[in-house]
């Protein structure tokens, strides 16, 4: 099996993060792992992606030009990565920044409010790992004891009061 997830935003919403923990989260399932971030010339406020392809094969390049799974966390990235989303797979949209819904109908859609869940917390910062919480939620895959483990591997010894906070974020897009 191998999926390829394409985060998606503005520069400092956490993409790139969002998607270093669901490739750590791989790696510790002995899982094949490519992350590859991007990110335009400002990293707060310039558009960021990250490509994520997780298989049980090696991967043989980090680009992906059609992802089965896009994270859409801002309009302009919706408008833009939508139509390269393979049919039948599965968009996520933050619609506490996303007024428009998806035009494709060859595809799964989940709208989740993870911005406005994240300031609900107390975690006005962590709307991206609402959103990684309700992808692994979707796909059967939100694993405690990865997901903990990725998320200790990932937020830096600077942050480490924000790890539980991080959690919290997770555990409210899974039930969401």
């Amino acid at each position: 099996m191998t999926r390829e997830y394409l985060f998606a935003g503005f520069g400092g919403q956490g993409l790139l993060f969002s998607g270093k923990v669901l490739a750590y989260k791989g790696l510790l399932e002995d899982k094949n792992v490519s992350w590859l971030p991007s990110y335009g010339p400002e990293m707060r406020g310039g558009t960021a992606n990250c490509s994520v392809i997780i298989s049980d094969e090696p991967v043989g390049a980090p680009i992906i030009a059609n992802p089965d799974v896009l994270v859409a966390m801002n309009l302009p990235s919706l408008d833009k990565y939508e139509s390269t989303v393979k049919s039948g797979g599965t968009i996520f949209v933050d619609n506490s920044l996303i007024e428009r819904k998806v035009m494709r109908d060859d595809v799964s859609v989940y709208y989740i409010p993870a911005t406005r869940l994240a300031g609900e917390i107390g975690a006005p910062t962590l709307a991206n790992m609402i959103l990684v919480g309700k992808l692994l939620s979707v796909f059967d895959e939100y694993d405690e004891e990865y997901v903990g483990k990725a998320l200790a591997k990932c937020v830096s010894a600077r942050h480490k009061d924000l790890l539980e906070l991080n959690k919290k974020a997770m555990e409210t897009g899974r039930a969401y």
